[in-house]
């Protein structure tokens, strides 16, 4: 069995947005942990609004 890199590429750059820089930099354990929400949980509104205030988007 090959791994799945094409389908590992495709969600951390089209799904997760990281750069390049930051996908090759993830260690697997932080990949893993970015896909993984227990039972498809979506992020709650404040826990988003926390990483927003932390992490603005550059203008």
């Amino acid at each position: 069995m090959r791994f799945p890199w094409a389908e590992l590429m495709a969600t951390g750059f089209g799904t997760l947005r990281l750069s390049p820089r930051d996908f090759w930099a993830a260690t697997p354990r932080e990949i893993a942990a970015a896909f993984h929400r227990p039972n498809g949980a979506a992020l709650p509104r404040g826990a988003l609004d926390q990483l927003l205030e932390r992490f603005p988007d550059a203008t």
